[in-house]
């Protein structure tokens, strides 16, 4: 890439200025300008993070100079504005989910392909050397026969009655929370890793917090600012703080997802473990740089990132030397590089390497149906 390309923001949660930093990591792109919901906290985000302009996102659309939109913002806006970026000739990243309802989806899908700009999902855990290795292996025959897959994301950050955000709110989030929210990376993760898809769902919801204490006044997610009982007030809770989800693959094998997002002391772990026919491979996100390889008839090994030691493309996603740990906010920036090269070249991909709209719109399919599973206490095929 030597030509620069700018790069606009949109959103300044918690996610938007994860892409923010991962963007300034990679040469000739310049985050030019940041969006947010009136110009006054544009402005003021704006100069705390060091971006030029600030805009509200209808006048940020119609600046020529910016090639790339990045959307941040709560999951009921994803729809609206990444189909008004593609429509104003705008590459789009998009936080998942890509939309709240399928037909939506679809749309953005069909869109992105009639317009042939580049489109990506930010499905950025696919990103880490190890969820790679783990791929490569698997397609190199290192697993064998897939029998079983077992997988969780496990979170704390809603363990109290006093926890709250927007996700909570359905008319923000969408109907599901904690299977929309971690379990789409989960369920991504593992189709990814494994080749195979998932064909049919039963699934099992639980809302520990019935009602929530909602504050009275704004707070950051994650936080962890506490307030006075006078601050809040009592909320209906309608979405799930726990799931299960059976699943069937079409090789016939089956698995398991839990997520949660009320255990205590778990703060952000993805775990996935895979039975083969010659090995078992267990990945944490927590020990992102650790991979447990089983065996039956010789000793168990421990893969620890190292790039001398990784498959090509694995090795790919490694910017240190063996010993020098990398993690969650290298996975974007592994991500962005991938997408970013498209954007160098003006058009989506024949067969991109990076997750997509159409994968964005994969994982919603999924979840919808995990939803109807829930609902009907039954099998439902995908």
């Amino acid at each position: 890439m030597t030509k620069k390309i700018n790069v606009a923001i949109v959103g300044t949660g918690f996610i938007g200025p994860a892409h923010l930093e991962a963007l300034r990591r990679i040469p000739n792109i310049e985050v030019t300008a940041l969006c947010e919901v009136n110009i006054e906290l544009a402005k003021e985000k704006a100069d705390l993070l060091g971006i030029p302009n600030a805009y509200l996102f209808d006048d940020m659309l119609k600046q020529d100079d910016i090639d790339v939109v990045h959307i941040c913002t709560p999951n009921f806006l994803h729809y609206s504005q990444s189909k008004a970026a593609l429509l104003a000739g705008k590459h789009v990243v998009c936080e998942k989910p890509l939309a709240t309802k399928i037909e939506e989806a679809e749309e953005l899908v069909a869109l992105a392909n009639e317009k042939g700009l580049v489109n990506a999902v930010h499905f950025n855990l696919r990103y880490y050397p190890m969820v790679r290795q783990m791929k490569t292996m698997r397609e190199n025959g290192e697993l064998g026969d897939i029998y079983s897959i077992m997988g969780s994301y496990l979170q704390d950050w809603l363990f109290l009655k006093t926890d709250y955000n927007w996700r909570l709110e359905p008319d923000k989030s969408g109907d599901s929370r904690a299977i929309a929210d971690i379990g789409s990376h989960l369920l991504d993760l593992t189709e990814y890793v494994t080749g195979l898809k998932v064909t049919e769902v039963m699934a099992d919801f639980s809302t520990v917090h019935k009602t929530r204490l909602k504050p009275l006044k704004a707070i950051e997610t994650y936080s962890g600012k506490m307030l006075q009982e006078s601050d809040y007030e009592e909320v209906p809770i309608d979405t799930e703080d726990h799931a299960t989800v059976m699943l069937r693959f079409d090789n016939g094998n089956k698995g398991s997802v839990t997520v949660s997002q009320v255990n205590a002391g778990r703060k952000n772990r993805l775990n996935i473990e895979i039975a083969g026919s010659k090995s078992n491979f267990e990945w944490c996100s927590e020990k992102p740089n650790e991979m447990w390889i089983g065996k039956r008839e010789t000793a168990n090994q421990q893969l620890m990132k190292d790039p001398s030691l990784f498959t090509q493309e694995a090795a790919g996603l490694i910017s240190f030397p063996g010993g020098h740990n990398e993690g969650f906010p290298d996975t974007s920036k592994q991500m962005f590089k991938e997408v970013y090269a498209a954007v160098a070249e003006g058009k989506q991909p024949e067969a991109p390497s990076f997750p997509t709209f159409a994968d964005g719109y994969r994982e919603l399919l999924i979840c919808e149906r995990i939803i109807e599973s829930n609902k009907k206490q039954a099998w439902v095929k995908i």
